[in-house]
């Protein structure tokens, strides 16, 4: 079995960032050096001086699109477009068609995914109104997750049942994962625009529609829930100051039994942007105020907010050209999550070490992954070579997901993803991808 050596790069791993080389044998990390250590021989060698070396990132929140969708997106382009931009394991949404709310549905994209995906994988199963004994099937050990729709979003499933849903919060085998908008709440506010603007309805109004009241009394009725079941419940894409409050704080993530996602556009966009961006950072939640958005990233660095991930939720350009009520929600983000976050480093809102946490470490204790998230001997190599030096503007030539286009279409990066190792294996180099080995089913403790 050969031996590659990364050589004299800096390693941000664990809160520290130190020049040191790692030394990989199959797929797995071998040793980690520090700076000055006597360095073994290897049949590959990479010279990392200048560069950035990061533990491959771990998305909890994408929406690949297959089944049934797949004229917006495949696992196969959209899992390349993860490891383009270093994310190596994904955790996918259930509302593809059919719906993944049976585990006969759930093996069955579980067997795609072996086939086609470079990056590592596992798939939530999608909780509905009905479903409650299929979903106390699940194996906590080879599932993510179970995900509750508390608010309708893309796919209509919607759980409003009340029986259903303290029954899902008191049973749940495994971590439950909420999307939090309370649904009369829009309706209402939907009607009270469509009353003003008719079918024109302005883009600016996303966020008012799915507002600060919709996302906070849907956060409050799940963190309830968890706290009067005991419940293990995970809050995904978090938009408001005011739902931070609802999360468990000032405990090690390991302890918390109600914990937060941030995604990166909420951290990126206000809805000061709507009116360039229009229906292409249409998203539910909705992006929220710059007020909004300077507390989640200040919940990130307090730790009140746990992981960031991306809700990689591709449509069609031509989708996307409609009016308010036809563009979709959703876009894709998985190329460009980490450079993004990287920006941010750059425009001093987080560290090296604080982007490695929350995309890296902290989704790997969340969920126990076990032996990934972290750039330790014995585990996984799942590893990511940035460049920090290496300037680059995203355009339609350089975007590898199906849809073909992006959010941050135009916008110039400072750090690039060169190297992307996805069990050892080495998936993107520059621009390249090597197929020759498919990801792997995400195991947890």
């Amino acid at each position: 079995m050969g031996l590659l050596l990364i050589e004299n790069i800096s390693i941000v791993n664990e809160g520290k960032l130190f020049v040191g080389s790692v030394l990989i044998e199959g797929d797995r990390i071998k040793e980690v050096y520090g700076e000055g250590d006597a360095l073994p021989e290897a049949n590959m060698r990479i010279d990392g001086k200048g560069k950035l070396l990061f533990p491959g990132i771990i998305d909890d929140q994408v929406h690949f699109r297959e089944p049934g969708l797949t004229h917006k997106a495949d696992i196969y382009t959209e899992a390349r477009a993860a490891v383009a931009g270093g994310i190596t394991s994904f955790m996918e949404m259930p509302n593809t068609i059919p719906q993944a709310t049976t585990h006969e549905v759930l093996e069955r994209k579980y067997k795609l995914a072996s086939e086609k995906s470079l990056a590592n994988y596992s798939f939530y199963i999608g909780a509905t109104n009905d479903n409650l004994n299929e979903l106390l099937k699940t194996d906590p050990k080879k599932v993510c997750g179970i995900k509750v729709f508390m608010g309708s979003s893309t796919g209509n499933m919607l759980v409003d049942n009340e029986a259903t849903l303290s029954a899902i919060f008191a049973k749940a085998p495994t971590l439950i994962a909420t999307h939090c908008e309370d649904e009369d709440t829009i309706q209402a506010n939907l009607r009270a625009y469509k009353d003003k603007y008719g079918e024109e309805v302005p883009f600016e109004m996303h966020h008012l529609i799915r507002s600060e009241e919709a996302c906070y009394k849907s956060s409050l009725k799940a963190s309830t829930l968890a706290r009067k079941h005991g419940a293990r419940l995970h809050i995904l894409h978090l938009t408001t100051a005011k739902e931070l409050a609802l999360l468990d704080k000032d405990m090690p993530i390991e302890d918390k039994k109600i914990t937060g996602e941030a995604c990166v556009h909420h951290l990126w966009f206000t809805n000061e942007d709507y009116k360039n961006y229009g229906a292409n950072i249409k998203w539910n939640p909705a992006i929220k105020t710059r007020k909004d958005r300077d507390a989640l990233r200040e919940a990130l660095k307090n730790g009140t907010l746990d992981v960031v991930a991306t809700d990689h939720a591709p449509h069609t350009k031509e989708e996307k050209k409609g009016s308010y009520f036809k563009a979709p929600s959703g876009g894709p983000l998985v190329q460009h999550a980490l450079v993004a976050m990287l920006e941010m480093v750059n425009q001093g809102v987080f560290t090296y070490e604080q982007v490695a946490d929350k995309m890296c470490h902290a989704p790997a204790k969340l969920f126990r992954v076990k032996e990934r998230g972290f750039i330790r001997k014995g585990y996984k190599a799942d590893l990511v070579i940035v460049d920090p030096n290496k300037k680059w503007t995203v355009s339609t030539d350089n975007i590898f997901s199906k849809c073909a286009w992006s959010p941050f279409e135009q916008q110039a990066f400072a750090h690039a993803v060169s190297h992307t190792f996805v069990n050892g294996h080495l998936a993107y180099n520059n621009g390249v991808f090597n197929e020759n080995k498919k990801g792997e089913r995400l195991i947890f403790a």
